[in-house]
């Protein structure tokens, strides 16, 4: 059987420390770190979705682009989500992320995760090696396959700005 893999945005925002924008999952007990994603609508190039799910999550709009993936990044479900989404008649069986790097170039206080439909309950900034830590292990790979071009793309911008 053919497997099927949604085509996805991943937003990884950074500040002027060079720290990530990471959300905590609102439907899980413990901490379940991850950058704002969502699906790519039709007519969406990646890093408008990843811009429109960033906004969606966080009401975050002002960021600068600085870089986005050329190809997906693939990762699997694990059964259990697999099974919940099968319930729902969801039948992916993960997703090819693209992920787009932004510069946050606003106020902490735009950042609000308590949205029309919250999916995290909480935020921080954390450095990308955290980020890859504590991620949800399913997602764990397709984070450390950007993990080294991020960091560098990351320290290259803000070298520009000093």
């Amino acid at each position: 059987m053919t497997k099927k893999f949604r085509r996805c945005a991943g937003a990884v925002v950074f500040n002027i420390d060079g720290n990530v924008l990471l959300g905590s999952r609102i439907e899980c007990n413990a901490d379940a770190w991850q950058f704002p994603q969502g699906g790519i609508e039709t007519g969406e190039s990646p890093e408008e979705a990843a811009k429109r799910e960033l906004f969606e999550e966080t009401s975050v709009s002002s960021v600068k682009l600085v870089y986005t993936t050329e190809t997906p990044v693939r990762y699997e479900f694990t059964d259990e989500i697999k099974q919940n989404f099968r319930k729902r008649g969801i039948f992916n069986d993960g997703q090819d992320i693209y992920f787009s790097l932004f510069y946050f170039c606003g106020q902490e206080s735009e950042i609000n995760v308590q949205t029309k439909i919250p999916e995290f309950k909480k935020y921080i900034w954390a450095d990308f090696v955290f980020a890859v830590e504590n991620v949800v292990d399913f997602k764990k790979e397709a984070y450390l396959k950007i993990k080294d071009k991020f960091i560098f793309e990351i320290r290259r911008y803000l070298d520009k700005l000093s």
